[in-house]
């Protein structure tokens, strides 16, 4: 592997890491928003990862045909989670039912505060790969340049 695959590997896990933050941060926003377009609470929002071939040139494909087990992560889809909403009784507030319960999100606030730290360790480490790739390639054009 070259250093810009590995370079392009860890690009591709910065855009994932941070596609999953935006949908985290949607998710806290939300955490108490009962009425939505589409009808009822708000549902908390998960990016579904997959790693899928690197996408080359022709030329490239030939030229790294050693590297055909290379993969980068990608966001396959963004899921809406299908658990149920909370029910808080709160007869005062304009959505509750006729009981006096109110549907809330389904949105855990210590379980995102626990996602945002794993995603954020996550966008660090590929920061930190990039940065030895980086470092690696700075130092072998030193090298060839003795």
């Amino acid at each position: 592997m070259d250093f810009f695959s590995s370079m392009g590997v860890s690009a591709s896990a910065l855009t994932a890491e941070r596609t999953r933050m935006n949908l985290i941060s949607g998710n806290l926003a939300n955490a108490n928003t009962t009425r939505t377009p589409e009808g009822g609470p708000y549902k908390r929002k998960d990016a579904v990862f997959a790693a899928t071939p690197i996408k080359n040139s022709f030329n490239k494909v030939l030229d790294n045909a050693a590297n055909r087990d290379l993969r980068q992560v990608e966001v396959m889809q963004v899921i809406e989670d299908q658990n149920p909403p909370r029910l808080q009784y709160d007869p005062s507030h304009p959505d509750a039912n006729a009981q006096g319960y109110v549907a809330m999100p389904n949105v855990n606030v210590v379980e995102e505060m626990a996602d945002m730290i794993n995603t954020s360790r996550s966008y660090e480490a590929n920061v930190t790969a990039i940065q030895a790739a980086k470092s690696m390639a700075m130092k072998a054009l030193e090298i060839s340049s003795k």
